[in-house]
């Protein structure tokens, strides 16, 4: 499995000292090289020194990206895809980050606003062993035999609540997404998945996501698409 999934964490605590200019413009190069689950959807990444709402100033981080993206069917998975991509460069690269689900950009965009992630120096241990991830049993959200299903358990969720299911059959892994609720919201959901669908992708030599017809349904998700 990828290093990096098996370690990586959220960073709560941060730095004060803004991010030097040649950290800033390698994080803008790494921006260009993102590769999204759906290509014919429009989005943007830019960089902030703050953002508006719940939870974004007191962790000390000076540094946001805000997501944005044309309204389209699977936009939300799309930024997830794409987002974590930049978490677990940020963990490769010595820099903490996390998601921020209340957040608001201070700026307006041409593309509607999605989600932010806040990133910086990290005044905590970076990372930490496998045994400090708090996550549901395999038992519990999959079935079948897949090695790349770990990989999706260890994706990091909106208040933790891992809103997935993954059913492995042949070579493929169908996903599924659960109904949104009084907590989980249907877009946080759909940003999860896209999350986990780029743990599943960094473990395939060739993805593909696709949807399939007649796929049984599972009481109390949604399905979302199959990895080939």
């Amino acid at each position: 499995m990828n290093e990096t999934i098996r370690k990586r964490k959220s960073i709560r605590k941060y730095s004060k000292t803004p991010l030097d200019e040649e950290t800033l413009a390698k994080v803008r190069e790494k921006l260009e090289t993102l590769t999204p689950l759906f290509p014919e959807i429009r989005y943007t990444v830019t960089i902030a020194d703050k953002t508006k709402g719940l939870f974004t100033q007191g962790s000390g981080a000076s540094s946001y990206l805000v997501f944005r993206s044309e309204n389209k069917d699977g936009a939300y998975e799309n930024i997830g895809f794409i987002g974590q991509q930049m978490d677990l460069w940020f963990s490769e690269n010595g820099l903490g980050s996390y998601w921020l689900g209340m957040a608001k950009p201070s700026e307006d965009g041409d593309l509607s606003y999605v989600i932010s992630m806040v990133f910086g120096n990290p005044e905590e241990p970076l990372h930490r062993s496998l045994t400090d991830f708090k996550r549901k049993p395999l038992s519990e959200i999959s079935d079948g035999n897949d090695s790349r299903l770990e990989a999706a358990r260890l994706a990091p969720s909106g208040i933790n609540a891992q809103g997935w299911y993954f059913s492995a059959l042949n070579g493929k892994i169908r996903c599924y997404r659960k109904k949104p609720g009084f907590i989980a919201s249907e877009k946080l959901g759909q940003i999860d998945m896209g999350i986990a669908l780029w743990h599943i992708a960094s473990e395939t030599e060739k993805f593909r996501f696709t949807k399939e017809s007649g796929v049984p349904e599972r009481k109390g998700f949604i399905y979302t698409g199959t990895v080939g």
